[in-house]
């Protein structure tokens, strides 16, 4: 799917102990997360004596100069993050990692995610005298973690855990120790990887850990943490209340193809998915099969695959267009799109052509990549996607939280294909994806949160519950009434 009017996940960690170019390593492990996030950047650092960090606005080359590196270059810890903002305001002071100097220690954290409790604690927090400096729901943890009375850290912070609810993954510094943390469900994912020299590392997934030649070791599992220090590594459990639930937009959308996630290479799982799409959803009289660069691209190799087609480069990306391209008026807009995506006239022309996607959010990409291939002379455009329906909001870190925004919350696939101009249109089954990604995970769903599929939210709704049963729509109604297999489970329901 493209940038323009797509999905945004949250953010990328990454952290690293003891290494003599610490700084450097988590500055090109964060460029290999920058998919995750290019509103802005950070780095801190520590020597076990004292923390600095460095932090800037646009992309990591963008946000973090050459001259700042070398303020980072003498110590032997750090931690990174990206950034996309789902929870506060886009301004340099909710950029992370966040520094927080105490009288007797000092703290950085990288967060990635979204609490659904944020509110309330925040509010709860203020009521006790707290005072925030971001609009962030990450500051909430520092608050949770100072006001603990447990006597150590460590304790502090199994307790602040057990405190917040959503889908987020921590990546801690302290001058002492490195440590991660997965939400009690694993939504987001986090990984632990070895440099040969010994070093540990985190990321938000293991491409990082691949690019600077590492060796993965284990994901952080549902409620574990890691402690990472001059003693080694250790895994530990912060609670037992646990039920995996890995974001499936990880697979379709969110992580490289190139990263693992719970054992599953994230290439072969979208190359899997337009296999089975081909399946339930096969076209008739189609002469090749197309995928909407970048991410759509493993699934149609797939499709293709499956049902004996070509497979094409009927759409072109270009990779250097400014991500901050916005023109004032509505018909340089669109003209926009076909400077970012071009229609390969030489190849579409007079075809019938399937395309595949990996979603459709708002209707309004495809819209006009249906409308460009047409335009290019395709005959007809049959739109696949490689994935089930996105009727329902996320909260767990996905900016798309409200159901006005998703157009299959109120309209059919006929009715959307309408609209989109398109010849026909299909979306692979839930049991389809959930097959797809074979999660070897004894859990609803087969260990995935396909909350957006299906409206049963694994770590429950909290600040966000009133507003959403409010404005679920007829359509989303009568989804939620036609399917009660997903919400007959105790303690799993979408409210």
């Amino acid at each position: 799917m493209l940038e323009y009017n797509s999905l945004n996940e949250e953010c990328g960690v990454f952290g690293v102990w003891d290494h003599p170019e610490a700084a450097q390593l988590a500055y090109m492990g964060l460029h290999s997360l920058q998919h995750r996030g290019q509103e802005g950047a950070g780095i801190i650092c520590s020597d076990n004596d004292r923390l600095v960090g460095e932090r800037g606005l646009g992309l990591l080359t963008e946000a973090i100069t050459p001259e700042q590196m070398e303020h980072l270059e003498p110590y032997q810890h750090a931690i990174g993050h990206v950034r996309y903002a789902t929870s506060g305001a886009k301004g340099i002071e909710n950029i992370q990692p966040f520094l927080y100097h105490f009288y007797d220690t000092s703290i950085a954290v990288g967060h990635n995610g979204n609490f659904i409790n944020a509110e309330r604690l925040r509010r709860e927090l203020e009521q006790q005298g707290a005072i925030f400096h971001s609009s962030s729901d990450t500051e909430v943890i520092i608050h949770l973690i100072r006001r603990s009375k447990q006597p150590t850290f460590e304790e502090a912070l199994i307790e602040s855990l057990n405190q917040i609810k959503g889908g987020f993954t921590f990546s801690i510094l302290t001058k002492d120790a490195l440590y991660g943390a997965v939400d009690p469900n694993a939504i987001r994912p986090l990984a632990i990887g070895k440099l040969p020299n010994g070093s540990y590392m985190l990321a938000s997934e293991t491409c990082a850990i691949d690019v600077l030649g590492g060796e993965f070791v284990r994901d952080i599992h549902a409620g574990e943490y890691v402690v990472i220090n001059d003693d080694g590594m250790r895994v530990e459990r912060y609670t037992d209340e646990t039920n995996t639930a890995i974001s499936a937009m990880e697979y379709i959308y969110f992580a490289r193809p190139d990263s693992t996630i719970a054992g599953k290479n994230v290439h072969a799982v979208r190359k899997q998915t337009g296999k089975r799409l081909a399946e339930e959803s096969p076209v008739e009289n189609a002469d090749m099969v197309i995928g909407v660069p970048n991410s759509s691209l493993s699934a149609a190799s797939g499709y293709a695959e499956a049902a004996h087609l070509p497979y094409e480069m009927g759409l072109v990306k270009n990779q250097y267009v400014a991500r901050t391209f916005i023109q004032p008026t509505q018909a340089l807009r669109d003209q926009g799109v076909r400077v970012k995506l071009s229609a390969v006239k030489g190849i579409v022309n007079g075809k019938n052509i399937v395309l595949v996607d990996d979603s459709i959010v708002r209707g309004t990409t495809s819209k006009r990549i249906v409308k460009m291939l047409k335009e290019a002379g395709a005959n007809e455009v049959h739109v696949r996607i490689a994935s089930p329906e996105f009727m329902f909001p996320s909260f767990y870190g996905i900016d798309v939280s409200t159901t006005a925004e998703l157009i299959s919350a109120n309209y059919s696939p006929e009715e959307i294909s309408e609209q989109i101009g398109a010849d026909s249109l299909a979306y692979l089954s839930v049991d389809g994806l959930i097959d797809s990604i074979d999660l070897d995970v004894d859990a609803p769903y087969g260990g995935l949160c396909v909350e957006s599929f299906t409206g049963d939210y694994p770590a429950g709704l909290y600040d966000y519950e009133a507003n959403y049963e409010a404005n679920l729509s007829k359509r989303q109604r009568a989804y939620i009434d036609e399917h009660p297999q997903y919400f007959d489970r105790e303690g799993h329901r979408h409210v």
